[in-house]
């Protein structure tokens, strides 16, 4: 793993190895190449994980361009900077939480971007947790690989990245129970676990730059087809007359049961705490149900595999877009299938 630019031997080698014997929690004492971390994307799941980080004594500062995010986090004491750039500056770690694959090249190589500085960059470690194709994060991958440390650093030879994209939704991002798909240099990854574990549950080492974005939008294609499959299932009973909440705890207590029966339920008044039982607001939005099915969908396309069932999730969620939806938690799909009166 030389190649990676990681010292072998190194302090934040050693100390990485032993962090495997205490997987399930965060680190007690801060490693200090891991302490001032950087976040960028204060958005419904970025602004969690921030915050964790900060409960969890880093020292975070944080970036967005929406200006009243920043604020809320101003008004609680952590620091704010204008620019991606400007964050980096006071960085030992950058995290990146993006709406998509533009986003995300914009704030690396953008004005103003965390590689604008001809090479010679200060932090040793960037965490893209943004869900994007493996294309792009292999890209900023090659990227960061021609940069270089502004000062020599006893642990790391060259800068790093690690793309680490997350399932769990908004919940598990409030509650600290994300799961991690990372992939990347394997040292980085080890290294980088206190991080993870601040913010999730789960970190799961997926394989070289890229890997952790193709297991992602994997797991999305599998979310929103059980998703409309469970949702097509309820209105089928229900046209036939069982009430949902019947046959809610069928499922359960059968081989029907999945994340979108006994965790994620899409209807209305069957579960508290969950979008359905609050017209759907807040969540994971259609809109980005369908983008991420759009990039498995074109990683398909590129490897020459038909996804047959991934195809027409993506009409559907396209669909309820179209139809006003697309702000609309992706348990929604509920009323593709169900435009009756919603019983329990």
């Amino acid at each position: 793993m030389a190649g990676f630019g990681w010292r072998v031997g190194s302090k934040v080698q050693r100390w990485g190895r032993s962090c495997l014997r205490g997987l399930s929690s965060a680190a007690t004492a801060i490693p200090s190449q891991l302490e001032n971390v950087g976040f960028i994307g204060l958005g419904n799941m970025g602004s969690h994980m921030a915050r964790n980080l900060a409960m969890a004594g880093y020292k975070v500062t944080v970036h967005d361009i929406n200006e009243n995010a920043m604020k809320k986090f101003s008004e609680d004491g952590i620091p704010t900077k204008q620019s991606p750039h400007e964050l980096s500056e006071s960085s030992d770690v950058i995290i990146t939480m993006l709406p998509s694959s533009s986003h995300v090249l914009e704030v690396y190589n953008g004005p103003n971007g965390l590689l604008g500085s001809g090479g010679r960059l200060g932090p040793w470690l960037y965490i893209d947790s943004s869900t994007v194709d493996p294309q792009t994060s292999r890209k900023i991958s090659m990227d960061i690989s021609r940069c270089h440390l502004k000062e020599n650093k006893g642990y790391a030879e060259k800068p790093m990245i690690l793309d680490a994209p997350v399932s769990g939704g908004v919940p598990a991002a409030e509650a600290g129970k994300l799961t991690f798909m990372v992939g990347g240099p394997e040292e980085a990854y080890i290294a980088a676990k206190p991080l993870f574990f601040s913010m999730g549950k789960n970190a799961i080492y997926c394989g070289g730059a890229g890997n952790g974005s193709a297991a992602k939008i994997c797991n999305n294609m599998a979310m929103a087809i059980s998703m409309l499959g469970v949702s097509e299932a309820f209105a089928l009973g229900q046209n036939l007359g069982i009430k949902a909440g019947t046959l809610t705890d069928i499922f359960n207590c059968s081989s029907a049961r999945c994340w979108s029966s006994d965790t994620y339920n899409p209807v209305p008044g069957v579960m508290a705490g969950v979008p359905s039982s609050r017209n759907y607001d807040g969540g994971f939005t259609s809109k980005l149900m369908a983008k991420d099915l759009d990039l498995a969908m074109v990683s398909a396309s590129g490897v020459g595999f038909k996804c047959l069932m991934g195809s027409e999730a993506l009409e559907i969620f396209r669909k309820l877009c179209e139809d006003g939806c697309q702000f609309k938690d992706f348990s929604c799909a509920f009323r593709h299938y169900y435009a009756g009166k919603d019983e329990k």
